[in-house]
Parts: structure tokens; sequence; C-alpha cells
């Protein structure tokens, strides 16, 4: 009898044990771990999984027109899912400018950003007060949209090619041209002066030759007289030439290299080039990051894209940009099946799967009837990128001492989570390697009084469901007293101040860090 009774009391005692353990795991409570991580408390933050936070080289992308006005930022789409009306702008990350080269410098010396009545720098000057960094891509080929490169650069003698006398203001320069070239390096310098700045820029498309800037239907002379051979040698040159000379001027701040099968070709479509993977990985070597303009078209971005997306995972990140343009083109003749006429949402999901695919860590808000279409016939989808796409970071345990001799070492330990299926591209090279996790001590006032960085901390290796833990050691030297703890991602490059928003329900101060529990230093 006694026996069966032990066994009862143990039984009954287990089960309160569980129980107790279920719920001690709830959010933000704290509870002790002595097997694993000595005295230290143990802290678990409450992850927030929707709201929309804005970090760099993620999220969603609103496009602006370089003719917009101060309304284009208030305009409102009713969501029915929500059963009222909200703005682009409350779940955009960046503003993307593509324009020509033209409307920036329409005269030698003169840029058009600079001139805060222009209405280029109005519109610069808005995403700005909203708090959105600028994106730009330049467009210098004129085969169907007129003139996009300043016309006192063909004055001074830079060579071009007339695609239909009919139209003699669609002049393509020809961009192996030293006077294009002259020029051109000008106007990117003067640009970077500005915009080299992490603050204000969230990437530059760096290439903008061809077609609408996307790389394809390259001229470098007359197709009439031209060879094959000499082709594949001038696209090799203009790409080096090129990549030099953004990745010179622009050390800060991302840029972007659009990935397809004709790159810099004078061919617009058709099959793969034997020498597309070489030129782009002459970019990419040099620190260009990618990005596609044809999501959700079948025929264009095919499994060639694919499988180079595969291979740059997670290496460098990518920005989409949707192909069908709803509200003017067929898009239910595309060869994938899966659109059907008058249905836009077809599309939505066509490049939201896409996306998904590439693992892409932003994506497209372009104005007019795409934008609306997303609000309206695919909200759904803008919530699924927003909580399951690009980076979403948080530290889901972290184990931290309550009381602490100064002067002696200590562990601190953390296990961080990325719930997006995108990375933090910590590892660009013009990041290099500036964010780091960070513990801070806070005085009673919330002041900060000391950080401690984890060096070998490394966001870009955090990829969804692979959680990372690291255990620093550290010293900690402040006087004696009361503070709380504090975790955050700082930017190493900015005196340590936090530089990426965690997705979590916690406390924030109003510097970014977020508190954790009370430690008394003696």
């Amino acid at each position: 009898m006694k026996k069966l009774n032990y066994k009862t009391l143990v039984k009954l005692a287990c089960m309160m044990l569980a129980c107790l353990q279920s719920f001690a795991c709830s959010s933000s409570d704290i509870d002790k771990d002595i097997s694993d991580h000595g005295n230290n408390t143990l802290f678990k933050p409450n992850y927030n999984r929707n709201s929309v936070f804005r970090n760099p080289m993620n999220g969603w992308v609103m496009y602006a027109a370089r003719t917009a006005d101060a309304a284009y930022w208030d305009t409102e789409f009713y969501v029915s899912n929500l059963g009222k009306k909200v703005k682009a702008i409350d779940y955009a990350s960046a503003c993307y400018i593509r324009t020509s080269w033209a409307s920036m410098n329409p005269r030698e010396g003169v840029y058009s950003w600079r001139d805060p009545n222009s209405q280029i720098g109005k519109l610069i000057k808005g995403a700005e007060e909203r708090g959105l960094p600028i994106a730009f891509r330049f467009v210098v080929d004129g085969q169907d949209q007129g003139l996009n490169t300043p016309q006192f650069v063909f004055d001074a003698g830079a060579k071009y090619y007339m695609v239909d006398s009919k139209f003699p203001d669609r002049l393509s320069p020809y961009p192996q041209d030293p006077v294009f070239q002259k020029y051109y390096v000008k106007f990117i310098q003067a640009l970077a002066e500005d915009f080299n700045d992490p603050d204000r820029t969230a990437f530059i498309d760096g290439y903008g030759l061809g077609k609408w800037g996307e790389g394809h239907g390259v001229i470098y002379e007359d197709p009439n007289t031209s060879t094959g051979a000499n082709t594949e040698k001038l696209k090799e040159e203009v790409m080096n030439w090129i990549t030099d000379v953004y990745t010179q001027y622009f050390t800060k701040v991302p840029l972007l290299m659009t990935y397809h099968r004709v790159i810099g070709d004078p061919a617009s479509d058709g099959a793969v080039n034997p020498n597309s993977a070489h030129l782009l990985e002459l970019a990419i070597n040099k620190g260009y990051s990618l990005r596609q303009d044809a999501f959700g078209m079948t025929d264009y971005y095919q499994a060639w894209e694919k499988e180079f997306a595969k291979t740059w995972n997670f290496k460098r990140p990518i920005v989409m940009e949707g192909g069908w343009i709803i509200s003017s083109h067929r898009y239910w003749l595309d060869s994938g099946g899966k659109y059907r006429e008058g249905h836009p949402e077809d599309v939505r999901q066509g490049e939201f799967d896409a996306s998904a695919e590439a693992h892409v860590n932003m994506m497209d808000f372009r104005a007019g009837s795409e934008t609306l279409s997303w609000f309206e016939n695919s909200f759904p989808l803008v919530q699924r990128f927003v909580s399951e796409g690009g980076y979403r970071l948080y530290p889901d345990q972290i184990y931290l001492p309550e009381e602490i001799k100064r002067g002696t070492e200590v562990t601190l330990s953390s296990r961080w989570r990325n719930m997006g299926w995108g990375y933090l591209p910590n590892n660009i090279p013009q990041w290099n390697y500036k964010y780091k996790v960070a513990f801070a001590l806070l005085d009673a006032a919330g002041e900060v009084k000391k950080v401690l960085v984890d060096k070998d901390s490394e966001p870009s290796n955090w990829l969804k469901d692979k959680p990372v833990t690291y255990d620093f050691k550290t010293t900690v030297d402040v006087p004696a007293g009361t503070y709380s703890w504090a975790i955050a991602i700082v930017d190493t490059s900015k005196d340590n101040q936090p530089g990426i928003t965690l997705a979590v329900n916690e406390t924030i101060t109003n510097d970014g860090w977020m508190k954790l529990l009370d430690v008394h230093v003696q």
C-alpha cells in the first residue's frame, strides 16, 4: 500500500510540474533554468507576427512617378477585409523612383533633386518627411520612351542609335561611347554626394541600360552591321565599366542588378545567352544584390531565372517587381494558364507564389491599378508578405543574470529566430557586417549606461526554421546599483545604436532597445 501511494504521489507531482511548465512558457514570463544556464533567468519575448516594421532592404516598396504631387502620399484604398480605407505608405518600407537620367540632370551641372521647388525635389522631400527612404533607377535608352539621356550629352558628341526616324527624339546612346561615359560618371558622382547615405537611400538600381532600364535590348552599335563576337566583347566591357562606377561612388547603399537570361544583350527575349551568368557574377562579386522585373510572367521569368535566384539565396537579397500590368496587359493569356480574365487577384497570387519561391526580401506596390489591386483584391497577400516575407527577427529565449559582481565575467545567452522566408543581408559589402546583437544596461531613467556588443553574432545566418543561439561572455564594468537589461540588433557603424526593429510586443525604448529584466550590480 505504501509503495502504491508513493508511485501515485510521484505521478501526481510530475503531472503538476508539467502543468506548471506549460503555463510558465507564456510569452513574457520569466523562468528559472538552472540546468543549462546556471542561475541565469530566462526571458521569453512575445512575438509580433502582424505589425509592419520599416527595416532596411525588407518589406513593400511603393512606386512614385516623378510627376507625383502631395496628394499621392494620401491616396487611400478600401480594404473589404478590414472594412476601412488604408494608405499604401502605411505598409511600405521604401519609395522607388524610376525615372530618366534627363529628368534628374537636364543640363550640364544642373541636378533637379537639389532644387527644392522642382517636382523631383518635392517628391523626395515628401518621402523623407514621411520616414521613407528613397530608391532609384535611371533609364538612358530611348527606343520606345523618348529622350531619356540628356540632350546636352548628344550635343557634346555622344554617339547613338535611332530606331525609327519617325521618332527623332528616341535616341539610344551607345553605352561604350566615351562621351556618354564621361557625363554619366559625373552624374553618378553628383548623385552619390547626396544619396550615398543608408538613412536616406534604400537601394540604387546600378545598371539602368536597355529598354526601360531592365538590362535587355541594350544597343551597342547599329544592329544592321554588328557582329555577335563584337557584341559579347562590348557587353562585358560595359558591364565592368558601369558596375565599377556605381561601386566606386555608392559604398554604403545596396546596389541592384537585374538578373535574366539575356542581361546586357541587344535581344529582349529568347534563349539563354551563354554569357549571362558570367556577366551577372561580375556584378555580384563586386557587391551587387539582385532584382527581377517580371515576377508572375511565365514566359519571361523562366526556369533559368528561378535557378539563378536559388544559387544566390541568402548570399544576396532579391527585390521583385511584377511583370503584368493588369490595366493594359492581356495577362490571362499567360502560358502558365493560371490567370483568368477579369481576375487580377490571380496575377497577384502568381507574383506572391513566385516571390515565396525566390525568397525575396521586397515586393512592389506599383502605382495605379497594381497597388489598387493589391489592396482591393488581394489584401490577405499583403498581410501574408508582412508576416512571412523578407526577414522578421526576434529573440525567443534570453538568459540573463539578475545579480552580478562588477568586473567579473558573465554569460549572456540569446536564441534568435527569423520568421520570414528572406534574410537580413548583413553580408553585403555596403553593410560590411555592421549589424550585431548587443545588450545594454539602462538606469532607472531608461538611459543607456553600457553597451555590450556580441561581435560573434551574425544576423545574415538566421534563416527560417533554423534558430541560432549565442553564449556571449563579457565583463560588466559599471558602478554598483540596479539597472535593467535590454537587447537590440545595433548598427556598429552608428555608435552601436539599435538599427533593426525587432518583431516583438515588448516594451521598446525611444532609442530602440527592448527592455528585459532588472539586474543588481554589486
